[in-house]
């Protein structure tokens, strides 16, 4: 699987089909996030965003554009509401080792 193939599978599978504990297949136990908001390593993403899907039911991400070199990637997406309305623009980037998540930065635009 391509980093492409794997960010695009970790998003449908985590983010839009809010399935958390597919994050274990995904993400490195020792995950380091650079976004202050979310706790560090897999458990902190898996906790944080728990808690989003159940305030938020309807959270969707549209991967608008990615962008891979080495074992880094960046992702172009965008917040939509059910209507498909644009909430926020993100540009997520990961570092990937041995085909998981090791390391994340990211960036928001609210709407």
């Amino acid at each position: 699987m391509t980093n492409k193939e794997l960010i695009k599978a970790f998003y449908q599978e985590f983010f839009n089909d809010h399935d958390v504990e597919s994050a274990l297949k995904y993400i490195r136990e020792d995950y380091i996030q650079h976004n202050p908001g979310v706790a560090q390593g897999r458990t902190g993403i898996m906790e944080g965003f728990r808690e989003k899907f159940k305030t938020e039911p309807t959270f969707h991400l549209d991967i608008q554009m990615m962008i891979a070199e080495g074992d880094m990637i960046a992702v172009y997406l965008k917040n939509v509401d059910t209507a498909g309305n644009t909430k926020c623009r993100v540009v997520d980037i990961y570092r990937l080792e041995n085909g998981r998540l090791a390391e994340h930065w990211d960036v928001l635009q609210p709407v």
